[in-house]
């Protein structure tokens, strides 16, 4: 199935979106729908230049795990654009590992303080340095938004993927934190919860290995593993990016003036 995203279903004209991680995968797909629904969109990437040609207003070169790094780029933002409407936290990892490796077979697909520090830093670190040094901004404006983009694994977990599944548990919890922190500031903070979808740079083939053995499966057995994956889906599908876009356009939108302090599902059905 193939789903089109749509553009000018919902109006965005004014708005100053940054959206990290925005160069590539789903972050790529949600800029893109933002721009053709007329947000003024910053991708802020550790490589800006790999956004397409026409994506995006501005793209800043930013580490989100360091914050001069992110202070630079929100400086830039407002002195370019005047201002900031809405930051997506889409910036993501994953290194699927198990906490101990039973089999004995494969050791570096066994967890390492390596592989804590680094996911750690840009799914839970990174959204909390943007959403403060953004929320500073917003403080004095009266009013954005805030979407992190979490998981589905941060409910439910999943088996070869607890330190990410971590991670996005951590991520809701700040939603939920900062939606009332910031709420009488005219502030909301928001959350999106993909399920399985297309596969992006972060599950590459080898993440998709690491994944497989992690589960007892075969590592050269990629398709049937998607195929496993797409049965789990009441839907029978995975997700595509475009849907996960529509989602975020639709919150980063007055239309969604009173939804904040939670974490939507977009799962096809999948979670509880």
């Amino acid at each position: 199935m193939t789903i089109t995203t749509s553009t000018g279903w919902i109006d965005l004209s004014g708005k100053v979106v940054v959206v990290t991680g925005g160069a590539s995968g789903i972050g790529a797909e949600i800029a893109r729908s933002l721009t053709g629904n007329g947000a003024t969109v910053v991708v802020a990437d550790l490589r800006p230049g790999d956004a397409a040609d026409g994506l995006a207003a501005t793209a800043i070169a930013c580490d989100t795990t360091d914050a001069a790094s992110v202070e630079a780029m929100v400086a830039e933002t407002i002195a370019t654009h005047g201002r900031v409407d809405a930051l997506v936290n889409n910036a993501g990892v994953n290194r699927p590992r198990l906490l101990v490796d039973v089999r004995g077979e494969q050791p570096g697909y066994e967890a390492t303080e390596a592989d804590f520090d680094f996911i750690t830093a840009v799914n839970q670190k990174g959204p909390f340095l943007c959403a403060q040094a953004v929320a500073r901004r917003m403080v004095e404006q009266g009013g954005g938004v805030i979407v992190n983009v979490s998981s589905e694994a941060g409910v439910e977990g999943s088996k070869g993927q607890s330190i990410y599944s971590a991670t996005k548990a951590a991520l809701n919890g700040f939603t939920r934190s900062w939606a009332k922190e910031l709420g009488p500031n005219g502030i909301r903070v928001v959350g999106i919860a993909p399920g399985i979808n297309k596969r992006t740079n972060m599950n590459s083939d080898e993440n998709y290995r690491a994944l497989a053995y992690t589960r007892g499966m075969d590592v050269d057995e990629l398709e049937v593993i998607d195929a496993a994956y797409a049965r789990t889906i009441p839907l029978g599908r995975v997700g595509e990016h475009d849907e996960v876009a529509d989602l975020v356009g639709y919150l980063v939108s007055d239309r969604s003036s009173y939804i904040t302090g939670t974490t939507i599902n977009i799962t096809g059905g999948k979670s509880r």
